[in-house]
């Protein structure tokens, strides 16, 4: 697949390296000349210029991209990453701060196809690991690792387990958990898991099939 990062700051730049480290194309593009020398150094494509300018995103070839990502710290700029995008028949991520208000958070949910909070999920980690949960969420999303969704089925073995005491395959580690038709959450040490729950977990991509696997009650695939 084809992947356009926009900014390749703390955020960027880890995205970029996972989803290329999985096989994938990522073209990169930022204004500042010092993040684009280093992502060049490390081997991606890179365009230097403002990413919210459709002619710089033009050059990228967005008809063939499968998903492009506004991740610099500006949101206007993500948005207008975004808009150009769905333009282009995309699939869009749109980074936002945690200060950004309900309002924005509606205009922008209806336009975009998924929205990121990187601050809130370290935020989350923190509370977490002073209540007592174990989801060092940040330091763990490296290029080794992949990061799945599964929803928990009627029957599975896991319904009625704590989330922190869930033991998974290859070291795999729950970040996240909703009930259904809720948002997701960093789940506190209390939270047992009931059937139409939805886990987000972080593995090595070799195991995760087997993490999935375990969490439905299936066989793992031969």
């Amino acid at each position: 697949m084809k992947f356009v990062i926009v900014g390749f700051g703390r955020v960027g730049m880890r995205t970029a390296r996972i989803l290329r480290s999985e096989g994938h194309e990522v073209v990169v593009i930022d204004r500042d000349g010092a993040k684009t020398d280093r992502a060049r150094d490390e081997g991606f494509t890179v365009v230097q210029g403002d990413g919210s300018d459709e002619s710089i995103l033009a050059q990228v070839g967005l008809d063939d991209a499968d998903a492009v990502a506004g991740l610099t710290g500006d949101l206007n700029t993500n948005f207008s990453v975004c808009v150009i995008g769905n333009a282009h028949d995309c699939r869009t991520v749109l980074r936002v701060s945690e200060e950004v208000s309900d309002e924005l958070y509606e205009k922008y949910s209806t336009d975009v196809d998924e929205i990121i909070y990187p601050e809130r999920v370290g935020a989350a980690g923190a509370k977490t690991a002073l209540m007592g949960g174990d989801f060092n969420v940040l330091a763990d999303l490296t290029e080794a690792l992949s990061v799945a969704s599964v929803t928990i089925p009627d029957g599975s073995p896991v319904i009625g387990d704590r989330v922190v005491e869930l033991s998974l395959p290859g070291d795999a580690r729950v970040y996240a958990h909703g009930r259904a038709d809720e948002s997701m959450t960093v789940p506190l040490p209390q939270t047992r898991i009931e059937a139409g729950d939805s886990i987000a977990v972080m593995s090595d991509p070799d195991v995760l099939d087997d993490v999935r696997a375990q969490l439905r009650g299936e066989s793992a695939a031969a």
